[in-house]
């Protein structure tokens, strides 16, 4: 038996998908549990798994698909390692857990309020981080998305929190939309957006971009030209019919770092760190009766030099949104390796850095908070 698990390895796997007949699989694999011997049942996952890597060699009807039939479609490289683990089982028992949870995840949906991930097949969302260090080698520029705005974030981020923090159909809103990468995302992924953007320039051009984007699920995304801290969002979900979003993003301005506009209204222009935090929590102020209890706002931010001292804007942040009864969840820190303004002064800043004795920022961070 060792020798055909071993023979069963090869080829490689591939991440494509096996098409089972949902009832006949389920069957399959309750007549595997009710087995009373760890041998017999290891025998009979051994010819499932063969039947996984070798279509053709299906003798149990596993995969006919009848017409108007239930089907279930399982990851192949995520389904050999579960029947891998049932047999490397050294108990009756411990198998017949292994073969429970897999019959689970081909009979059974278990979502939570917040996403749609299902968690009786966990393993198969490796496209999705869960550890608080996040790099990555470039922004994603496919689509509609392109880096034509100075301080826009990388898709990565809304698209990583929309798959975490929301279901198809729920709605986002974005109070810094600038280039529309929030609502691109939302097309995407099936999620309604709003944004608001001061700028009336950058709003139209970022109106433009988001349309590019297929809207394969038909949502709802709208751009709309006023200031965060004083706009009637009331007034904007009426006209949808919704009272509250199921999702906060923010991606404010890091004070003065990128002069924005010429706006009085823009945090970008705001005399001192001081104001900048006032505005800001004005903009949470205003946005926060809006999002849903129990959900969740997600701040962009990152720090910044004054004359040669850090100033610890993202934290001074994370505090103004503390102080408005949020509680925080996480705290990821972000690579940003590339920035348009360091691109291609890596040897200048480097001299900076040393003449200057400080540390070049190559981070930025993405604050999560719970509304209570």
């Amino acid at each position: 038996m060792e020798r055909l698990f071993k023979d069963l390895e090869a080829p490689p796997l591939s991440y494509g998908a096996v098409v089972f007949n949902k009832e006949k699989l389920i069957q399959v694999l309750e007549e595997i549990n009710n087995l009373g011997n760890l041998t017999s049942i290891k025998n009979r996952i051994i010819a499932l798994k063969k039947i996984v890597r070798f279509p053709k060699s299906d003798r149990e009807g596993l995969l006919n698909i009848v017409p108007n039939g239930d089907t279930v479609s399982l990851r192949r490289d995520v389904l050999t390692s579960e029947l891998n683990q049932i047999l490397e089982a050294r108990t009756l028992e411990r198998a017949k857990y292994y073969i429970k949870r897999l019959t689970n995840s081909v009979q059974k949906v278990k979502t939570s309020k917040i996403n749609d991930i299902n968690l009786h097949r966990w393993k198969e969302y490796d496209e999705i981080i869960t550890d608080s260090l996040w790099i990555f080698d470039k922004r994603d520029t496919s689509g509609a998305h392109i880096g034509w705005y100075w301080g826009n974030f990388i898709p990565q981020i809304p698209h990583q929190m929309m798959l975490r923090y929301t279901k198809r159909g729920d709605w986002v809103l974005d109070p810094f939309v600038g280039s529309g990468t929030t609502l691109i995302e939302c097309r995407r992924l099936g999620r309604n957006g709003i944004g608001i953007e001061l700028n009336p320039d950058v709003a139209q051009k970022a109106d433009v971009s988001v349309k590019k984007e297929y809207n394969k699920y038909n949502v709802t995304t709208e751009i709309i030209t006023d200031d965060s801290r004083t706009v009637d969002i009331k007034a904007i979900l009426d006209k949808y019919r919704i009272e509250q979003v199921q999702l906060l993003i923010m991606h404010p301005p890091y004070h003065d770092i990128i002069k924005f506009s010429k706006d009085e209204r823009d945090l970008s222009n705001a005399k001192n760190t001081k104001e900048f935090l006032k505005m800001f929590g004005e903009v949470v102020d205003n946005t926060t009766p809006f999002l849903e209890k129990g959900r969740y706002f997600v701040l962009v931010i990152g720090d910044k030099y004054s004359k040669g001292e850090w100033i610890p804007l993202g934290f001074y942040c994370m505090q103004e949104v503390l102080k408005r009864g949020y509680l925080l969840k996480s705290i990821i820190v972000k690579n940003f390796e590339e920035t348009r303004g360091k691109r291609n002064q890596k040897e200048l800043w480097r001299y900076r850095a040393l003449a200057g004795g400080f540390y070049i920022f190559k981070h930025e961070y993405i604050m999560l908070f719970k509304k209570k």
